[in-house]
């Protein structure tokens, strides 16, 4: 009798912690979406997402339309697409962005490729790296259950930040926002 009151205790209180958890990290990833952007940065950092051969995947795909639409409104922003190149991709990520933005009428001289990374982290480093060293903020561009952790990883990196969100399809949705809360405990503990 014992043994099952101390089990029932330990459970509750595991659940209690991962409610407790889930809340949070809904928090985070709700805060992350302000503010929003209003065109105060010269640079963007559009962060990359699988590439399908030489096609973006459907998240690339909305991040990419987001990208766009705030490119077009403020002309003078430049672009920093960040996405190295996975295994099974024949092409980075960056470069795909690029093909892209080319497509749609965007000048190549608005576009500064990011091609090494392969996590958020290092999409962030990297672009930092591309920036002029006076810049001391930047407009993050990726799907909106992402922007809490790409912006956590900018301040840790020491910039500024606004936000442009990305809608994230509703076929991959829940898979990733339930990822993102883990990645996001990970990173409120160590950025990388």
């Amino acid at each position: 009798m014992l043994l099952k009151k101390l089990a029932l205790c330990v459970m509750s209180v595991f659940f209690g912690v991962c409610l407790f958890l889930w809340i949070l990290t809904g928090k985070w990833i709700a805060d992350g979406k302000k503010p929003k952007a209003d065109g105060t940065y010269e640079y963007a950092i559009v962060l990359g997402a699988k590439v399908n051969g030489e096609t973006p995947s459907l998240s690339l795909q909305y991040r990419l339309e987001a990208a766009l639409q705030y490119a077009e409104k403020y002309p003078f922003v430049k672009l920093v697409l960040s996405g190295g190149q996975g295994p099974d991709e024949l092409i980075s990520e960056a470069e795909a962005m690029r093909r892209y933005f080319i497509n749609h009428g965007i000048s190549e001289d608005r576009l500064v490729l990011e091609k090494k990374s392969s996590s958020t982290y290092e999409n962030i480093f990297y672009s930092k790296t591309l920036l002029p060293p006076s810049n001391k903020g930047v407009t993050i561009i990726t799907s909106d259950y992402h922007l809490a952790r790409a912006r956590k990883i900018a301040v840790k990196l020491g910039l500024e930040t606004d936000v442009v969100e990305a809608e994230t399809p509703a076929v991959v949705r829940l898979k990733l926002i339930t990822r993102e809360r883990l990645a996001l405990l990970k990173t409120a503990v160590s950025p990388e």
